[in-house]
């Protein structure tokens, strides 16, 4: 439709441009006053008074809030899904860390790339993953160092990289103290011990078990840890709270330890003895010589105590496997950790137990000894004895060992 069509021109029928119908003839008609309509539009609607124009204005207004409301992060997101993948081309300045959750995909790492500028955007990196998928399903989660406006495929080949995740690995090995696992995890992360004991003091926060009564020792369990670089030190011991409750619900540590007619404290306590004092097919022997003398005493030439020379140690405060006198047993005669001089069990565990150790502690091998002696330091050949008497031959036959050998 043409300008002039479009507009109301006079015809020849007689309507004029006030839409009027009259005679041209008639004199009285050119008289009266002409009664006026609304003027009508272009298209035949009626136009629009001062009110509808206010509410256009203000739809107008609330559209233009609604997109600044959406900002920056509105537009890229529709560049992202609709745009053309822009990509850096690299190879990026600066340094920038990121982290790759568990479970995320190609697209929720394209955004966390996206958010951090190490990638220009999701799309470029989604391209890269897909045209690479067997290797990109490799990713594994962790903090990587990136830099900033990289080519999204050299950012993949980055994170498909296990030697490029930044972590704190550290090994805890079976036997330490808490102590000693404090000064070994001070070592290898940024936080100092002061950290640590800090975050020890609030064992609430730890998941420690109800039994250990806020102690720590023997619950933070022996294992090789990965932690993130925004890992703190209440993080790391409850990661080590948390392996220890797997490795004990493994064991059946609730059930086998009632069926054996102790609390899972006492066998953790076993356990921890037990990681002390031997190693591998000799722990389950050596849980069973503890047994005998905490529940027969006096048995055999025993007096009810079970005589374990770490415990000492341990109540001295010092390294576990350190040779003890007569002068450090009566030093600490009183502690309730010397079982040199006081009977049963001491009150909690000395050490971190692996889970060899709690094994045995739950599953004692059957046998009537009371007494162990290693008599060969380099092999630990240890020998299992019943009686006292059998108990000295093997002493005998220590001391002729060291008599020979360089290890005593």
């Amino acid at each position: 439709m043409t300008e002039q069509q479009g507009e109301h021109q006079p015809s020849h029928e007689g309507i004029d441009q006030l839409g009027l119908r009259h005679d041209p003839d008639d004199e009285a008609a050119h008289d009266e006053e002409p009664v006026r309509r609304a003027p009508v539009s272009r298209r035949g609607k009626r136009r629009r008074g001062p009110f509808g124009c206010l509410i256009a204005l203000v739809v107008v207004g609330l559209i233009a809030a609604g997109l600044a409301l959406l900002g920056v992060k509105g537009i890229d997101w529709v560049k992202d899904q609709f745009g053309e993948g822009e990509d850096y081309s690299g190879p990026g300045t600066g340094e920038v860390s990121i982290i790759v959750e568990s479970g995320d995909t190609a697209t929720d790492i394209g955004r966390t790339l996206k958010d951090a500028d190490v990638v220009a955007s999701v799309e470029a990196f989604t391209k890269a993953a897909s045209a690479r998928a067997d290797e990109a399903a490799r990713i594994q989660p962790g903090s990587y160092t990136l830099k900033q406006k990289m080519k999204a495929s050299d950012a993949l080949t980055v994170l498909i990289d296990p030697k490029n995740r930044v972590q704190n690995r550290v090994t805890i090995p079976e036997g330490l103290r808490v102590v000693d696992i404090v000064a070994l995890l001070s070592k290898n992360t940024d936080f100092n011990k002061r950290q640590f004991n800090r975050a020890l003091a609030k064992p609430a926060a730890l998941g420690l078990p109800a039994y250990a009564k806020g102690n720590p020792e023997g619950y933070l369990f022996p294992a090789t840890y990965e932690f993130g670089p925004k890992a703190k030190p209440v993080e790391m011991l409850r990661a080590m709270v948390d392996r220890w409750r797997q490795a004990a619900d493994d064991a059946g540590l609730e059930e086998s330890a009632q069926a054996l007619g102790y609390t899972p404290h006492e066998i953790m306590t076993v356990a921890a003895l037990v990681e002390a004092e031997g190693r591998g097919k000799d722990m389950p022997k050596i849980a069973r010589v503890i047994y005998n003398r905490l529940e027969n005493p006096g048995t055999a030439g025993t007096i009810g105590r079970l005589e374990i020379d770490a415990t000492v140690n341990y109540a001295l405060g010092r390294n576990l496997g350190v040779g003890i006198t007569t002068e450090d047993i009566d030093s600490v005669a009183g502690s309730p950790y010397n079982t040199r001089r006081q009977t049963g069990l001491p009150p909690g565990p000395i050490e971190a137990p692996g889970d060899d150790a709690i094994r045995a502690a739950l599953k004692p091998a059957e046998g009537d000894w009371y007494y162990y002696v290693t008599v060969d330091l380099k092999t630990g050949e240890t020998k299992f004895a019943s009686t006292y008497d059998e108990f000295l031959r093997y002493k005998a036959e220590f001391r002729e060992y060291c008599a020979t050998s360089d290890a005593c």
